[in-house]
């Protein structure tokens, strides 16, 4: 899992070095396993507003530019430009005369100078996000935000003084799948404060429910969603949603994607969006129709988002309409379903995905998801309302529309029991006499709630923590959190001879 560091930091932000952290993640056992800037280095590119454009008088693709950049002339700065997007009005990184762009493959950084291209005197550059090395988009110029300052450091401006973390975490680590929940383990080991997990709030204005039938609660547990309508799709995702996504390694593709995207990789929540006006059998003002969550059918077949058509049987999920299967449970959405830039109203869905209903389905057809890789190890059920909300405030926020309520249905949901630890137990297979008020105080801060006899902890695990059914697991987190590194390394009682 990738994310920034930033990122992490505006979650927990602990008075440490990023190479401290880093250390302090690995050694509780969330093996970092590189940390890499955020961009490049190159110097010398602030933030440009094209005020004019016109056509180059002696090169067809060319363009000539008047670019404000501040302070840092006293008038506009003439430069020549290739790039499709090249318009008046747009907020650019532009490299001023002396700038230092990224490295090459021979190593040197690329000196902009003053030039002239086609016999027209160029001033600078105007550069892509790929120029920059923050991106493979080379499709034009990188757009800034309308409110982006005219002057300002690109790097500052774009947070790009910055790490980007990547973690390689263990089977049983499903709750550190989100970058909230590293910055819950962050809180755990430091100490450090924990910030609320964002929310949102959401009022329906509408009344519109979608029906939804569950029939087979040993695949589904939990199902939740809501109608929203009126949305704009073609809506711009806001400059610092695709700074995360992007440092997270995901592609912006449209808002509604990177909006679901973005609350998956915060919150550790995969969601779907379907277009509502391409569900079969759905009348908007009788409410009759409607999804069908179930095993799939021998001879049925989907075509999926990534273009693969798959044939189904009876051991794999699916949210299926009236006429036809919508979607492969917890891993794909079907391509049929799937929103556009002309899309105007939505259904969002997020389910509790039993992780035995969803383990090796993907794999059966060669390919694995984001979604599929948190659902088979667990994502919290108690908290889908509330994520729900997160998702709908956000396209509120930026796509506009109108609400329905949310359809929450609870039919299968895991019963957690609490499980006791042995106090001397613990102490003994740790090897380190750790004391009772530090084992509660790591409870405490790993959000496990408890209770303690003279001899036991009993702890009951939080709807997030699938790794905790044994005493083993508890002596685990105990030794984890009190830091192996504070564990001393002794020498065997005995000596042992080769014989």
């Amino acid at each position: 899992m990738q994310f920034s560091e930033s990122w992490l930091r505006s979650f927990c932000n602990p008075s440490m070095t990023t190479d401290e952290l880093a250390h302090a993640l690995t050694m509780a056992g969330l093996e970092v396993e590189e940390v890499t800037p955020a961009a490049p280095p190159f110097t010398g590119i602030v933030v440009g507003e094209i005020l004019t454009r016109e056509k180059h008088p002696n090169a067809d693709r060319l363009s000539v530019c008047t670019v404000n950049v501040g302070s840092h002339s006293a008038t506009p700065l003439q430069i020549v430009c290739g790039a499709p997007n090249a318009r008046a009005g747009i907020k650019i990184p532009c490299a001023l005369v002396g700038a230092a762009l990224p490295p090459g493959d021979d190593g040197k950084p690329f000196m902009i100078k003053q030039a002239k291209m086609r016999s027209v005197e160029s001033n600078g550059m105007l550069c892509s996000a790929r120029e920059l090395g923050i991106s493979e988009s080379h499709e034009g110029l990188l757009e800034l935000a309308a409110d982006a300052p005219v002057g300002a450091d690109i790097r500052e401006y774009l947070a790009l003084n910055d790490a980007k973390f990547l973690i390689k975490l263990t089977p049983n680590k499903a709750d550190c799948l989100s970058v909230y929940g590293v910055a819950r383990e962050v809180h755990a080991i430091t100490g450090a404060p924990l910030a609320a997990e964002p929310m949102g709030s959401v009022t329906p204005t509408l009344t519109e429910v979608l029906p939804v039938k569950v029939l087979a609660p040993d695949l589904c547990g939990r199902f939740a969603g809501r109608v929203i309508r009126g949305v704009n799709a073609k809506a711009s995702t806001p400059a610092w949603m695709r700074e995360r996504l992007e440092k997270s390694g995901q592609r912006s593709i449209s808002a509604l994607v990177d909006i679901s995207n973005y609350v998956m990789l915060e919150a550790g929540r995969p969601t779907h969006v379907f277009d509502l006006d391409k569900i079969s059998h759905v009348c908007p003002m009788s409410g009759k129709g409607g999804l069908e969550v179930r095993w799939g059918k021998k001879g049925e077949t989907l075509k999926l988002l990534n273009g693969n058509t798959v044939e189904l049987d009876e051991n794999v999920g699916v949210i299926a309409d009236g006429e036809s299967v919508e979607s492969l449970a917890g891993i794909m959405g079907g391509d049929s379903t799937a929103v556009s830039l002309e899309t105007q109203n939505v259904y969002v869905e997020a389910a509790f995905w039993h992780p035995l209903a969803i383990q090796g389905r993907s794999r059966r057809y060669n390919f694995s998801t984001d979604a599929g890789h948190r659902f088979e190890r667990g994502v919290d059920w108690a908290t889908i309302p509330a994520h729900l909300d997160r998702i709908s405030a956000l396209i509120l926020e930026i796509c506009g529309g109108q609400a329905g309520p949310i359809d929450d249905q609870t039919v299968n949901v895991p019963e957690r029991k609490s499980v006791t630890m042995r106090i001397a137990r613990a102490q003994k297979v740790i090897g380190v006499p750790v004391s009772v008020e530090e084992m509660a105080s790591i409870f405490t801060r790993l959000g496990l709630r408890h209770t303690r006899t003279a001899d036991t902890f009993t702890v009951s695990p939080p709807s997030f923590r699938f790794d905790i059914e044994i005493e083993e697991d508890l002596i685990e987190e105990i030794a984890r959190i009190y830091g192996f590194d504070n564990i001393p390394a002794l020498p065997p009682v005995a000596r042992a001879a080769m014989r």
